[in-house]
This record gives structure tokens, sequence and C-alpha cells, in this order.
């Protein structure tokens, strides 16, 4: 009787691994695509699947249309922007030299994914489904701010004429427009680190400008 060596197949990739593969070679496919300044709107999923290497079935299975995708790869081309943002506000602050590190590390973050994130902005302004993800995304943001705010005043680490609600509405927003009004003037001369070092300085005296025992010093 003839044997037949069976040959053992290699182990198939988990689901949650082959996804999240998939999922970047489509976020670099979209920022590829991006770069040369062509709008998000103008992009065709078909020349979107091709160029991360999906067939049309597959990448609809995944993203059912352009606002799913475009929310996906905000999720993942921010995530490491506000992990660098929440990690600070939940730290202790102990100078201004904290919060311009951890907005440089921001900053660094939009860089590197800014045709992405400029298309975000754009899409988010009448698109209903973007619009609604990244409001919600940032009022997470915020809220994440004000309750560190409400400690802080509580334990008089901050002046009791800070209102949590509204500063921290009002830090999130000038943060991420000022970013992105940066990055969207393609002849903006506003180096990073300038740009890290105003905001940092602003982020800083709005909190602990008039800290109790504070100088307020910048």
């Amino acid at each position: 009787m003839t044997s037949v060596t069976r040959i053992p197949r290699a182990p198939r990739e988990p689901d949650g691994d082959r996804r999240a593969g998939f999922e970047q070679r489509v976020l670099h496919a979209v920022e590829e695509l991006l770069a040369d300044g062509t709008p998000y709107t103008e992009i065709a999923v078909q020349k979107i699947a091709a160029a991360s290497g999906a067939a049309r079935s597959t990448f609809y299975r995944y993203f059912p249309d352009k606002s799913s995708l475009l929310i996906r790869m905000a999720e993942l081309a921010t995530a490491d922007l506000f992990a660098t943002a929440e990690r600070w506000w939940a730290a202790e602050h102990g100078d201004r030299d904290g919060v311009v590190r951890a907005i440089s590390a921001m900053i660094a973050s939009f860089r590197e994914h800014r045709h992405l994130l400029l298309a975000l902005s754009e899409v988010a302004a009448y698109d209903k489904e973007v619009g609604a993800y990244w409001r919600k995304r940032l009022a997470v943001f915020a809220d994440l701010v004000r309750r560190r705010l409400e400690v802080d005043r509580e334990r008089g680490a901050i002046g009791s004429a800070v209102d949590p609600a509204t500063t921290a509405i009002v830090l999130t927003a000038m943060v991420e427009r000022s970013i992105t009004a940066v990055f969207a003037d393609s002849g903006s001369a506003i180096a990073d680190d300038v740009l890290a070092a105003a905001l940092g300085r602003v982020t800083w005296l709005a909190v602990y400008g008039d800290a109790p025992g504070g100088d307020g010093a910048v």
C-alpha cells in the first residue's frame, strides 16, 4: 500500500492578527494616496483596495463605506497621539517642560499621519458619521481632562477660579485646532518645537498660572 506523507500546513494567522496587518496596509495605502494632495472624497475604493493588495470584496467586508474606513484609519492614526496626552494628564505635573514634551510627541505623531488627519478634519466638517466620531473622541479626551482638573482643584493644586469643564473643552480644542491649522498651511514657517513650546506654555498657564503658592513663572 502506497504511503502518503502529508505535509503539515503552516499554522493559520489568528484572525485578530490578520485584521491588524490588513488595516495597517490600508492605512499606509490611504496615506500614500493622500500625499499628493488628492482629496479623500476623490480617491476611489478600488484604488485603495488595489494599493493595499486586497480584493474589492475583501475590502468591503472590513469597511462597508468610505466613512467607516476613514473612522477606523483615524482610530489607528491617533492612538499614539491620544495615549501620549492621556499619560501626561494622568501623571504628576512637576513643571512646564513635561507638558511641552507631551505636546511635542503629539505633534510628531500628527506629522507622521498628517495627510490622513488633515483629511479627517476636512471630512468631519460635512460627513455626519465622521463628524460625530471625531466630536465624540475629542469629548472623551476633554472629559478625562475635566476629571483631572476637578481632582487638582479639590486638593488645592490649581486655582479655585479654574472651571474644570470649561477649561477642559478650551484646552482640548486649542491644541487640536492649533496643530491642525499649522499643518494645513503648507507654507507655514512654524517649527514643531516652537509650536509645542507655545501650546505648552499656554496650557501650563491656563491650569497652573494662578495656582495657590505658585508664581506662574514662564
